[in-house]
């Protein structure tokens, strides 16, 4: 079999790999001498490239002791390695390690991330995180410090030897909106500010001034060196990603509006201290009982 263009399954499933090779201290070369197969064989199944067969699969598990649950997932995940876009439903809820998201991240050289209703989950504090966490039923208490604990791992990628280049979007609304509480977006904005002076971070504010405009749904889209880029949508209870070069080039258009239509970096980052400067000031007594989820600001 040819090799192909690594998709998201089997680079997922390389990693998987990996990981178990990792754990018992097996080499690529000591599991190609246990299958009777070429070291270029196992580094091309290994990276995505070259998709094997179920039967073939089913003898690199045995050799890794692989059985039970996840056997049957990463046999599943074999059968459909060369299929583009994957899926991932979790039932009732999220888990709060999204792995695939976490190793897309991390081997990315270029992320661009669009938000519309939050603070991008990269750029969350503890305290917004748990306070966001805390206002979706779907997530029972006991597992709110797990699941902080998790979304605090995921900004490593922000620190790795060879950073990708990130680009947040944000919606107004996403910032200005004080269902945290005053205190934790006080706190969430000087962050946004703290992180928008890294020389590989452009937060950019899409102002409601713009009125409607091409983005219409939160999305990642991340690019890498070698492979093709994938787009990350997250729902509720499952998440998305989509491969299809027609798919990516939709979703590029997209990032160029919002490009043409956001504040620049400067601009941003001004803005964005006007608002933190604002939420420090505690409101007076009427202004606390008004309903409005927007802090407003005086517009230039």
């Amino acid at each position: 079999m040819n090799d192909q263009e690594p998709t998201i399954r089997s680079r997922e499933l390389g990693l998987a790999l990996s990981r178990k090779m990792a754990a018992i201290g097996m080499s690529q070369i000591e599991l190609a001498r246990e299958l009777k197969w070429s070291p270029s064989m196992v580094s091309r199944m290994i990276s995505g490239k070259r998709p094997v067969s179920p039967e073939l699969m089913s003898g690199v598990l045995g050799v890794l002791r692989i059985t039970g649950p996840k056997r049957h997932e990463l046999m599943e995940m074999a059968r459909r390695a060369t299929e583009l876009g994957w899926w991932q439903e979790y039932g009732n809820r999220l888990p709060p390690e999204l792995k695939t998201l976490s190793a897309q991240e991390d081997s990315a050289i270029a992320i661009t991330n669009f938000q519309t209703a939050v603070i991008p989950g990269l750029l969350q504090t503890d305290e917004y995180v748990t306070a966001l966490l805390k206002a979706t039923p779907a997530i029972p208490a006991e597992e709110i410090d797990a699941r902080t604990e998790a979304r605090r791992r995921r900004r490593d990628v922000f620190d790795l030897k060879y950073p990708a280049h990130f680009v947040f979007f944000i919606d107004q609304y996403a910032i200005c909106r004080t269902g945290a509480g005053r205190e934790t977006m006080s706190g969430q904005v000087h962050h946004l500010l703290s992180m928008s002076v890294r020389p590989n971070i452009e937060i950019r504010v899409v102002p409601d001034a713009v009125g409607f405009h091409a983005g219409r749904k939160s999305f990642q889209l991340m690019e890498f060196s070698e492979i093709n880029p994938v787009v990350h949508i997250e729902n509720e209870t499952s998440i998305l990603f989509l491969e299809r070069e027609d798919t990516i080039t939709g979703y590029r258009n997209v990032a160029a509006e919002l490009s043409r239509i956001a504040l620049d970096e400067g601009h941003s980052r001004a803005w964005l201290a006007t608002v933190a400067s604002e939420m420090g000031v505690p409101r007076k007594d009427h202004d606390a009982k008004r309903p409005a989820a927007i802090f407003e600001l005086e517009e230039e």
